[in-house]
């Protein structure tokens, strides 16, 4: 059942990525949802009252009601699409349904590989206490790179991802963006103006920055 009070529950770690993409929709969207801690370190998400959730032992997993849901991207499209009329329209109508659909692709395809690889070498993996590995580094920046000149050129021709408003699309990005910024390697966005203009604008609206407010960064070194 959903939390008390009518709460959705997000069963993850606060300091997960792919927790913070789901998190980032539903303030979004203005709804009230409790975060039920699954620590990764301590193998909880292969318990069995977690794997009784998701079968698969994977975070994040969504709770509506009766309505249990895993897979980050899956659990967003049902979040704006169950609650269309609330919040900001993460589906709009002004928004090119086909460019919507492409660019939802690209960011789980082509941003998200490379992104995340470098994300976990950077970032987690030292959190975690494991080394870094500079080969894998270098492997993902330049697929990284790759991917980004191309929204580079995107987005010369258009403020958003999918035309004129911001969409599901460009909210599916911000999670890793954010923690991309505070590895070295953000100069991998700063360094290209047009996917510099678009985070920029992004990360300013009201709802993200309660997002990462709520991100439990470890203080910079």
């Amino acid at each position: 059942m959903a939390g008390e009070g009518g709460k959705l529950r997000v069963y993850g770690m606060a300091l997960s990525p792919n927790v913070v993409r789901v998190a980032t929709v539903l303030n979004e969207k203005g709804l009230d949802f409790d975060l039920v801690p699954v620590d990764l370190r301590t193998a909880a998400h292969k318990q069995p009252d977690f794997l009784a959730l998701n079968p698969f032992g994977q975070i994040p997993v969504l709770q509506d009601g009766d309505e249990v849901l895993y897979e980050s991207r899956a659990i967003n499209r049902y979040i704006a699409t169950k609650y269309k009329a609330e919040g900001a329209d993460l589906l709009p109508a002004e928004a090119s349904p086909a460019k919507l659909e492409v660019w939802l692709e690209v960011e789980s395809h082509h941003f998200y590989p490379a992104i995340s690889g470098l994300v976990f070498q950077l970032l987690i993996k030292p959190l975690l206490g494991g080394a870094t590995d500079t080969a894998a580094v270098d492997e993902h920046a330049a697929a990284l790179a790759r991917v980004l000149d191309v929204y580079d050129a995107h987005l010369a021709g258009s403020r958003y991802l999918a035309g004129d408003r911001f969409t599901l699309a460009d909210a599916n990005h911000m999670s890793y963006l954010l923690f991309l910024s505070k590895t070295p390697m953000a100069e991998l966005v700063a360094s290209r103006p047009h996917v510099k203009a678009w985070w920029d604008d992004i990360s300013a609206r009201p709802a993200w920055k309660k997002t990462a407010s709520a991100i439990p960064f470890p203080p910079a070194a």
